[in-house]
């Protein structure tokens, strides 16, 4: 009995192995930041070079209207002068359509963009995809996009609480590097 729970054990971690080697991995610190150009909640497509010359945080989050994310887009609502003082941009990214980001904006009082990716191209590319009861979603990740489209700061699985908070601190310590 002993062997067969090591050898099943075994193919698990095989198998768990295998299928995050599958996964596509999020682009590192460093990084030329991969392009894109996805609809906003206006119906404009919005393109990551339009952003040259300006910092760029390039946010993932899973579903309009969920506590969590609501609770992010306020925070980076309510530092949105202090992003625009630093020259930043705020940009949202989902697997929600237009008109639910548009809904969300429209009742969240969301200045900034949100991005519709659909089918799901952006957010494997940055490797910001999970699965929740039996649906792709947007993981809840977030690049901190230099002027010349650098990546200079990766967060992974974030929290949406204090969030805003953590990235403008680093976007202060990165600028004042520079």
């Amino acid at each position: 009995m002993k062997t067969f729970s090591v050898l099943f054990l075994t193919l698990v971690l095989a198998a768990l192995i295998a299928f995050a080697a599958d996964q596509p991995q999020p682009p590192t610190t460093g990084t030329q930041a991969p392009a894109f150009s996805l609809p906003s909640q206006e119906g404009a497509q919005v393109s990551l070079d339009q952003f040259k010359g300006k910092w760029v945080v390039l946010y993932f989050y899973p579903k309009d209207f969920t506590q969590g994310c609501t609770i992010e887009a306020h925070n980076f609502q309510r530092d949105l002068d202090k992003y625009t003082a630093k020259n930043a941009v705020i940009v949202g990214v989902s697997v929600d359509d237009v008109d639910s980001h548009k809904s969300f904006c429209t009742k969240e009082g969301l200045n900034f963009k949100l991005l519709a990716d659909s089918n799901h191209k952006v957010v494997q590319e940055y490797g910001s995809t999970m699965e929740h009861n039996g649906m792709t979603l947007a993981a809840r990740n977030t690049f901190l996009i230099d002027p010349a489209g650098v990546i200079r700061k990766v967060y992974i699985g974030v929290s949406p609480q204090g969030h805003s908070e953590e990235v403008l601190a680093d976007l202060q310590q990165l600028q004042s590097v520079k």
